[in-house]
């Protein structure tokens, strides 16, 4: 009997100028192989499925157990983590491309220093220079933790902005991950200090007002973020602050 093999198909591209291509590699399969170890595979032995050889996949990875972020990708035309996405669980075959709404560096390679960007504008940090002693600060109840910890699992893997039909050139939305990081430094004891700068700047252009809510980031953020309730209490607490900002003139 012949080997079990698995084919996969991946989207190529020199660098951010020339044009896209498709090559096709075919392994041995194994048991437990995920995407990330394939494409290593591919990588270590850059032969095509008709035997041509051709460059190294050059694609980012780093931590290997859906922790840094590095590794998102479309994945059979999905956002999703290459290291938790299983061989044996995909539809064969498995096609592999960069994020579509990040500029190409090369292959699966993509630039994700918007979502960084963003996260700058809005301050997304607690303000805390470490320059002298602040002494222990607010405590916060186990409830507020319980509330905050799911905010804080936010791996910046961008696989909430790819699938968002509102984050585009036109829009310039600032995506789901941005406002979720908004509500848990506004929900902060001591980031909550710079709460009134952050609501300004996602009052601005491709602010929350650019928001759908299509909720397709929440269904395939990988680590189970409930974005859709940040951008809901978020919302909240910008309306009121153009409320007060109006009366204010």
């Amino acid at each position: 009997m012949a080997n079990k093999t698995v084919l996969i198909k991946i989207k190529r591209q020199a660098n951010p100028e020339s044009q896209p291509y498709w090559e096709e590699f075919e392994l041995t399969w194994r048991p437990g192989m995920n995407v990330i170890s394939s494409i290593m595979e591919i990588a270590a032995n850059p032969v095509t499925r008709d035997g041509k050889k051709t460059t190294p996949i050059v694609y980012d990875s780093n931590c290997l157990e859906e922790v840094c972020g590095s590794c998102a990708m479309l994945i059979n035309g999905r956002a999703r983590m290459a290291c938790s996405a299983l061989i044996d669980k995909l539809d064969q075959p498995i096609t592999l491309e960069p994020f579509s709404k990040f500029p190409v560096v090369r292959d699966l390679s993509v630039d994700r220093s918007v979502l960084f960007e963003n996260l700058k504008a809005v301050k997304a940090w607690v303000p805390v220079d470490g320059t002298y002693d602040l002494g222990s600060g607010p405590r916060m109840t186990p409830d507020e933790q319980e509330g905050a910890y799911p905010l804080s699992r936010c791996i910046s893997c961008c696989c909430c902005m790819e699938a968002c039909p509102q984050f585009n050139e036109s829009t310039g939305f600032v995506g789901a991950a941005t406002i979720s990081q908004v509500r848990l430094f506004n929900t902060h004891p001591t980031g909550k200090v710079l709460k009134q700068d952050r609501l300004s700047a996602l009052m601005g252009d491709g602010g929350i007002q650019e928001c759908g809510y299509a909720q397709n980031c929440v269904e395939v953020c990988p680590k189970d973020i409930p974005l859709t309730k940040s951008i809901s209490e978020v919302g909240k607490d910008v309306m009121k602050k153009a409320v007060v900002d109006f009366f204010r003139q």
